[in-house]
């Protein structure tokens, strides 16, 4: 095979059609856009949600709520699901980089642990926050904790 020999499928390019090009052409004189009215003048065109004047859905419709651009979204797990974590891989330190490396995390996540359920094992963390539950939970358990 050569590059200047590639050719596409045969039947999966069609030729443009030429539009206004006469009577015999089949699209001559009024070139498929039918007779009269906004859509067959030159320049003829309305913005999307345009009804004819009607008030548009988008405005009928209220604003409701915000989004506060400085919420910071954590990666939430529970001493339960950390319990169970530490089961399954058998970790001694619970980080981004070991939470990363098993595919529980994507790049940017940030962890968060929660107090729901008991802690077994002995564990180091660093994490990014943690509640005043799972941080006590976690001292008693023997473990240490690293805020990042």
């Amino acid at each position: 095979m050569e590059l200047n020999k590639i050719k596409p499928a045969e039947g999966a390019k069609h030729s443009k059609r030429r539009v206004g090009r006469g009577i015999g052409s089949g699209l001559g004189k009024t070139a498929g856009r039918g007779h009269k009215g906004q859509k067959s003048r030159s320049g003829g065109f309305h913005k999307v949600g345009f009804e004819g004047g009607q008030m548009p859905l988008y405005r009928r419709l209220p604003k409701r709520g915000f989004k506060n651009i400085n919420r910071i979204s954590y990666k939430v797990l529970n001493l339960e699901q950390i319990d169970a974590i530490i089961d399954r891989y058998q970790m001694e330190e619970i980080s981004f980089e070991t939470l990363y490396t098993v595919k529980l995390l994507n790049r940017n996540d940030l962890i968060k642990i929660l107090g729901k359920g008991e802690l077994k094992s002995k564990v180091s963390f660093k994490v990014n926050a943690v509640s005043e539950t799972a941080k006590s939970a976690i001292e008693a358990a023997g473990g240490t904790l690293e805020i990042i």
